[in-house]
């Protein structure tokens, strides 16, 4: 990763959203969060704080290890239990099917680069009656932003470790096999556009998008592996 990758762009990310705003946006996204949370790219675990009463536990994965004693202290001062584990969404998810109440994504669906097959794993481990809450930045509805989007994403890419500025969230969504259950798009004020389009909602498998047999058996499904 190289010295900005594992030192300066972590205390970057941590400052640039851990803001009252964004704290705010976190308490919404999560207040529907119920059961057992598995949360997809959970960073410097900015979201603990947020998770509301009937949250019993959360797993966390993320394929980067990042700020480890800030870390540490989150997660010790948590008010459910946490597991944390270090591994790529996209090279599969160590869990049974249909075994979280709730997947959680935040400012993370960006940079995953195998996109479509870690949403496809979200959907297998996710109870059928679950909900995929998710907040994230991507591509704008207005025609100048979107090319400028455009026109910035490789510089984006480099800066942002693999970040994207103009993916379709919910587009992608659908593709992969959710039906989205609520949707809202906003900007986040005192953001620059390109990088402040949010998507903000809640997904469903969708009843048509077949279960374990289609979404596959992940990687070593049902065991737990200690990544940390």
């Amino acid at each position: 990763m190289g010295f900005y990758g594992r030192h300066l762009f972590p205390r970057l990310m941590d400052w640039s959203l851990r803001g009252a705003q964004h704290a705010e946006h976190r308490r919404t996204a999560l207040l529907d969060s119920s059961g057992h949370v598995l949360e997809i790219g959970f960073g410097t675990w900015l979201n603990l704080p947020h998770y509301p009463e009937h949250v019993e536990a959360v797993t966390g994965v993320d394929r980067e290890r990042m700020l480890e004693q800030k870390v540490a202290r989150r997660v010790a001062a948590a008010p459910v239990p946490v597991r944390q584990l270090h591994l790529d969404a996209a090279s599969g998810l160590p869990f049974a099917s249909d075994e979280f109440d709730t997947v959680v994504s935040t400012w993370t669906l960006c940079s995953i680069s195998d996109l479509g097959t870690a949403l496809r794993e979200i959907g297998r481990v996710l109870k059928p009656d679950g909900r995929f809450l998710f907040m994230e930045h991507g591509r704008s509805d207005r025609g100048t932003v979107a090319r400028l989007q455009d026109l910035l994403n490789p510089a984006q890419n480099v800066i942002g470790q693999g970040c994207n500025l103009n993916r379709r969230i919910d587009v992608l969504l659908e593709k992969a096999g959710f039906e989205i259950v609520s949707l809202e798009r906003f900007q986040m004020p005192k953001v620059p556009r390109v990088l402040g389009e949010v998507y903000r909602g809640a997904a469903r498998v969708a009843s048509d998008a077949g279960r374990v047999a289609d979404w596959g058996q992940g990687v070593d499904a049902g065991r737990e592996v200690d990544a940390s």
